[in-house]
């Protein structure tokens, strides 16, 4: 990859919001949320989030086991109804650490936690507050009687919506006011001051206030990340590049700029020929390849 500038950004791959609720006292806050209990212990949390350097291709944003149930969590820009395959994926890894040392091949029932799979969208497209995934929509030839089924409940966190949820989790209120704003404000300014003016704001606001204040330039960092890759994807999207064959025409031809070692400029001016794109859109599509695989 001689000459081809990484993106500063590319180190900042997690999510705001696992950073936020990595926090085990924010994390009961919102599972109690969602579900209506009232704990109250943080440390009767056990996390159970995948780590794909242990996993090797395994990682999920959230997952932690209390009181014997087991909650899966995922925060999505773009509506994704493959996620119940995805969990059925990451609970398999989870159960099979959880079981290592039980005999699943005895007599005896094994006892494991009872699992519920979320998702937390907060993309630009219209969606309900509600939405219900099935593992059994993605089944072919059809049935109505899986054998075996996985339900997923996404939940739009955009501002305005799931009102009773947020007045439950100001945390997740915050985070659904904060990112509303650097949107709103990236439609005025480049999006470094978009996103210090809200990180700014919203301190002043008390508007996750005590997090932004502790970790402003990974907040920073995170959300400019986030908010180029989202643009990205929905540029991808909203122009029609997601057919296979052309995405596949389009990285095959960066993936042999690199092998000739061409500078970031020359493969630029590649995609804008080839591709008929403009500057703007040929950078970009470099700069999520060199993302997605840095």
């Amino acid at each position: 990859m001689n000459n081809v500038s990484l993106p500063i950004n590319r180190i900042y791959k997690d999510r705001l919001y696992k950073m936020i609720f990595n926090d085990k006292s924010e994390l009961l806050k919102l599972y109690n949320a969602i579900n209506g209990t009232h704990y109250d212990d943080p440390a009767m949390l056990t996390i159970t989030t995948l780590d794909n350097a242990i996993y090797m291709t395994m990682e999920n944003d959230l997952s932690f086991i209390i009181d014997m149930r087991l909650a899966l969590y995922e925060q999505q820009s773009t509506v994704n109804p493959n996620l119940p395959l995805r969990f059925l994926m990451y609970i398999t890894d989870i159960y099979s650490a959880y079981t290592k040392d039980m005999n699943i091949y005895g007599s005896k029932k094994v006892q494991i936690p009872l699992p519920s799979f979320v998702i937390f969208y907060n993309g630009v497209k219209s969606q309900p507050d509600r939405t219900e995934f099935l593992l059994s929509e993605l089944f072919h030839p059809t049935t109505d009687q899986p054998a075996l089924e996985l339900k997923a409940v996404m939940l739009n966190i955009n501002k305005g919506h799931n009102q009773e949820l947020m007045n439950a989790c100001h945390t997740l209120r915050d985070y659904s006011e904060y990112v509303a704003r650097i949107r709103t404000y990236s439609a005025e300014m480049p999006l470094t001051d978009a996103v210090e003016k809200a990180i700014t704001e919203c301190i002043h606001e008390n508007i996750l206030r005590d997090f932004l204040l502790k970790n402003r330039a990974e907040a920073k960092a995170m959300s400019i990340y986030e908010y180029d890759e989202e643009k990205t994807l929905r540029m991808f999207r909203e122009e029609g590049y997601e057919d296979g064959e052309r995405n596949g025409k389009i990285q095959a031809t960066i993936e042999m700029c690199l092998e000739f070692n061409l500078s970031s400029d020359a493969i630029v001016q590649k995609l804008m020929t080839k591709f008929q794109f403009s500057e703007n859109q040929a950078q970009e599509y470099l700069d999520n390849y060199i993302a997605q695989n840095s």
